[in-house]
């Protein structure tokens, strides 16, 4: 990080007095709605999509990179579109193969300090920005078919459990979650299986919510046989 950004940062977070939070607050409540507001309105059309998810540090040289971008190919070769953060990494590469692909190519964009930035392969008219996660996560839940879950840090975690949490709770529809890659989750799968479980904090169908794989082929596969198995046709 810059000391120029280091800064900007210290003076975003600087101390407030408590009438200045609550006016702030206030008019705050107007530029959530709009980013509600835009977003349902531009994301309601975008059709049948999946959600690529993982890591903006993630380089184009880089195999998960690639393995993101052919995902994100046979994905619109299968009728979806897909959705991302908008940024580099991960991101650049969902998108990368959604417009090689020539299907539906959307971006979540969040305003960060460091690493986000728009990536060069989302669609004009399917790029959305917005200062608030929760806003931007609401979107990703709400407009998705699928979840894949690439790679990543704190930011993949947090998309990754929420959605959990959500199917858990029954607070959304069940749809297919794909974590790609079993040498970089396979640590986190077992700790779920061998503590989480054992010590009764979820149950032993709450490992179904979730599906490992290595390959495109695969993950193409758990999301196909999710929607015959429910007799639900997403793609057209």
């Amino acid at each position: 990080m810059t000391p120029n950004e280091d800064r900007k940062i210290r003076e975003k977070f600087k101390q407030k007095t408590w009438n200045e939070i609550k006016t702030n607050d206030s008019w705050a409540i107007f530029k959530i709605m709009a980013e509600f507001v835009e977003g349902f309105e531009r994301l309601s059309k975008i059709g049948p999509c999946v959600s690529i998810f993982g890591s903006a540090r993630t380089k184009p040289n880089d195999e998960y990179y690639k393995l993101a971008e052919n995902i994100a190919y046979k994905l619109t070769k299968h009728g979806y579109g897909v959705v991302t953060g908008g940024g580099p990494g991960i991101m650049e590469a969902g998108n990368k193969g959604a417009n090689r692909g020539k299907g539906t190519s959307v971006g979540l964009n969040i305003e960060l300090p460091f690493e986000q930035h728009d990536n060069p392969y989302i669609d004009p008219d399917k790029s959305l920005d917005f200062d608030y996660f929760f806003v931007r996560k609401v979107m990703f839940v709400k407009y998705s078919q699928g979840f894949v879950v690439m790679p990543g840090g704190f930011g993949t975690l947090d998309e990754l459990f929420e959605a959990i949490t959500l199917i858990q709770t029954k607070k959304i529809g069940k749809f297919p979650i794909v974590l790609v890659g079993r040498n970089y989750w396979s640590g986190l799968f077992d700790w779920i299986t061998n503590t989480l479980l054992k010590e009764g904090s979820i149950s032993e169908k709450d490992l179904d919510l979730i599906s490992l794989v290595d390959t495109e082929d695969e993950v193409l596969e758990v999301i196909d046989i999710f929607y015959k198995k429910y007799s639900l046709s997403p793609n057209f």
